[in-house]
């Protein structure tokens, strides 16, 4: 795949063209400092934000192993659901860079609240479908001749029907972020991830699965929880700077 994409970048029309690596020892060290201020957040950010999965795993595990069984299958069904969140969340944010690039304000903010529509609707047809077919789903994951098999089924198809709940918000947090980071604003969402990843969300399913007794389905209230609080900050966020910069604009 490297030499692929090396073989195009180099020889084919128009990438040729842009001379990638005409200046590869030349660094251009206010251009490296500027990724460095401007990525460190992010790969931050986005530790944390699996970090609380695996500690959300772990609380898991000291229920029981099908509350671990069922944890581990709803948050591969989160994964592949944002996918395509994830994938609208890289093309907002080059949208927003140009728009930032060509100074039009009312552009970033159609890129932006365009691609959240489009994302969350997505999002709640996909929502729709795994709540539908949350039996069939748990069935593909779990061995029938298990001791177990039917416990840890009944209580996934539960589980998947907490976890869909934030199918929708976790659309639109990635995406948000996507925009925020267009607009080169990284530090702000990195503490927004403190705040309702772990600071809320967590210790929210800390509470309600092993302190209330709700288990797996008290973690995953917490953790749907933080994420709707997170995407409602990014989300305002993002409006608020995209307002300013529409608002710079026309003044």
């Amino acid at each position: 795949m490297f030499l692929a994409g090396f073989w195009f970048a180099t020889m084919r029309r128009p990438f040729r063209d842009y001379h990638v690596l005409a200046d590869l020892w030349q660094l251009d060290w206010p251009f490296l400092r500027q990724l460095i201020v401007i990525g460190t957040p992010i790969s931050i950010g986005s530790l944390m934000q699996y970090g609380v999965l695996s500690a959300a795993a772990l609380l898991a595990g000291l229920i029981s192993t099908s509350a671990l069984a069922a944890h581990q299958i709803a948050l591969q069904m989160t994964v592949i659901t944002s996918m395509i969140a994830f994938g609208i969340s890289m093309a907002v944010a080059v949208r927003v860079g140009h728009a930032v690039g060509r100074s039009d304000g009312s552009g970033i903010q159609r890129a932006g609240l365009a691609a959240i529509l489009l994302g969350t609707l997505i999002a709640a047809l996909l929502t729709v479908a795994v709540i539908v077919a949350r039996f069939e789903i748990a069935e593909l994951f779990v061995d029938k001749s298990a001791g177990d098999a039917d416990a840890t089924i009944g209580l996934t198809a539960e589980l998947l029907i907490v976890a869909a709940s934030l199918f929708v918000t976790d659309a639109a947090q990635s995406i948000a972020a996507g925009g925020l980071r267009g607009l080169k604003d990284t530090r702000v969402p990195l503490l927004f991830v403190g705040i309702a990843y772990w600071l809320i969300g967590f210790s929210l399913g800390y509470v309600l699965g092993l302190k209330i007794g709700l288990g797996a389905i008290g973690i995953w209230i917490g953790l749907s929880i933080g994420t709707t609080i997170y995407a409602g900050l990014l989300v305002l966020r993002f409006h608020l700077l995209a307002s300013r910069r529409a608002l710079r604009a026309v003044t």
